[in-house]
């Protein structure tokens, strides 16, 4: 069985305080892209085998695709065993959701494999804040750490993702964000009703000053792609990919073969929303 796991961006991501067990509190609006990581998955006798190619991660036990297999056979009483392969396509600790989406993609091929009355989202929560919006990847309005969903309506956007091979983990974005920092919600009809109308969408990311602070170079590359004429360049989740929006397909393919000119060693894809 071959599964697409999407990307995603967050079209608006900000951080509303801190909560007393020490998390701190989102409002986002996810978006899952058309690139994304693919995933082979077949049944055999016993066991979970996991092969990786591409992006040089390690196909071991803490491989979160191999701990959502074994989470889900656990729960399901071991029915049988797995082989899953992992075309690894998108940058590592970019701020595209890739590990995620990689694990929901396991459940829902292993959900098909191996039916059985379990709670999947509260599996794919287990594994990550993000895994549950994986599970049926859209458009949704996401809070608490980003695991309280509501789906929204398909939104059709063209994007130009870039990353710069720079990794930023989450954890120490969130450790150098500053309480002056916290922001309100976001207003999500707003920012869809810009997006559509191909205006400049009235959102923020509440981690861009701390992670501008840690990897100075990225506040550089953001303004690069202002430059380049793109609505709505934000970085996505704790980053260190940037994305913009663009008027058209046509757009984005030629702002993204600029970039790709510009900076041959940094990943840069032209894509659109998943519809």
């Amino acid at each position: 069985m071959e599964l697409l796991a999407p990307a995603k961006v967050n079209l608006g991501l900000s951080v509303l305080g801190r909560r007393a067990d020490g998390y701190h509190e989102l409002h986002t609006l996810f978006a899952a892209l058309r690139v994304g990581d693919r995933l082979w998955v077949e049944a055999i006798p016993e066991g979970v085998e996991l092969e990786v190619r591409g992006f040089g991660l390690p196909a071991n036990t803490d491989n979160l695709v191999y701990k959502a297999a074994v989470a889900y056979l656990n729960a399901a009483g071991w029915p049988g065993g797995v082989r899953v392969v992992l075309e690894k396509n998108l940058p590592i600790a970019a701020g595209l959701g890739g590990g995620s989406s990689d694990a929901a993609a396991v459940l829902r091929g292993l959900s098909q494999l191996y039916p059985a009355a379990l709670d999947v989202p509260a599996l794919a929560l287990r594994l990550g804040a993000d895994v549950p919006f994986f599970l049926e990847a859209g458009l949704a309005d996401g809070r608490g750490v980003g695991e309280r969903l509501r789906a929204l309506e398909p939104l059709e956007a063209h994007l130009v993702v870039f990353n710069p091979g720079i990794a930023v983990a989450a954890a120490e974005a969130y450790r150098h964000l500053r309480p002056e920092e916290w922001q309100p919600e976001l207003d999500v009809a707003g920012i869809l009703a810009a997006i559509r109308a191909g205006a400049e969408p009235p959102y923020w990311n509440s981690l861009e000053p701390p992670v501008f602070r840690l990897v100075p170079a990225l506040r550089e590359l953001k303004q690069e792609l202002v430059n380049t004429g793109l609505k709505g360049v934000l970085m996505s989740g704790s980053g260190s990919s940037l994305f913009g929006l663009a008027r058209e397909a046509e757009e984005a393919l030629f702002v993204a073969q600029k970039l790709r000119a510009r900076h041959p060693r940094f990943w840069v894809v032209a894509t659109q929303t998943v519809t």
